[in-house]
């Protein structure tokens, strides 16, 4: 809940964002869990990997836990992104941008539900 220029309380209702609840969580769920068979799938996991490799099975490796660690961290952003919008909701604040304070389009919501700037903001950030 936030007060626009005219001092009006300006929020989406509950009924409106319980869905939008629901995704989010979901989503997070699945992330956590595809997290999880990254990090399984780094060969830096691998109990049975020997050290005493040839250098074509290093660079393999390497790539590998390259390949893992960038997928882990990309999803973990997207998670502490997906609990950001969670806790929005909590505040109140849902769909309101953070940094200008402006309704957030319900076009850009309905595509990027985690998302907490508006397009013009992102624009800006962009730059």
């Amino acid at each position: 809940m936030i007060k626009n220029k005219d001092m009006k309380i300006v929020s989406f209702p509950s009924r409106l964002l319980l869905p939008i609840k629901t995704f989010l969580e979901s989503e997070i769920v699945k992330l956590k869990r595809t997290k999880k068979n990254i990090n399984e799938a780094d060969p830096f996991k691998d109990e049975s990997r020997t050290t005493n490799n040839s250098l074509e099975e290093d660079v393999d490796e390497q790539v590998g836990h390259f390949d893992a660690e960038v997928k882990a961290n990309f999803v973990s952003v997207q998670i502490v992104q997906f609990r950001k919008a969670l806790t929005r909701m909590k505040l109140g604040k849902y769909g309101i941008c953070e940094n200008c304070g402006k309704m957030i389009d319900t076009d850009r919501l309905a595509v990027r539900p985690e998302t907490t700037v508006c397009i013009d903001c992102e624009k800006e950030r962009e730059d």
